[in-house]
């Protein structure tokens, strides 16, 4: 099994609560915490990328917001 190479949005800086992500097997993409890096989650490139959108979008925005 390859070790992932987990790479950490530019976004985080040094903050201590960072999403690491990296490419998994057959077409997956792997996310992790910084503070539990022993759950990850897999998903897939088009999962992701649809997550993105609606990120970006703002339908999330609402769990942010305090």
């Amino acid at each position: 099994m390859t070790v992932p190479a987990w790479q950490k949005s530019s976004y985080s800086g040094t903050a201590a609560n960072c999403i690491y992500i990296a490419a998994g097997d057959r077409r997956t993409v792997r996310m992790r915490e910084s503070d539990d890096p022993s759950t990850v989650l897999t998903t897939t490139p088009e999962k992701l990328a649809a997550f993105i959108r609606g990120v970006k979008a703002g339908e999330f925005d609402h769990l942010t917001e305090g």
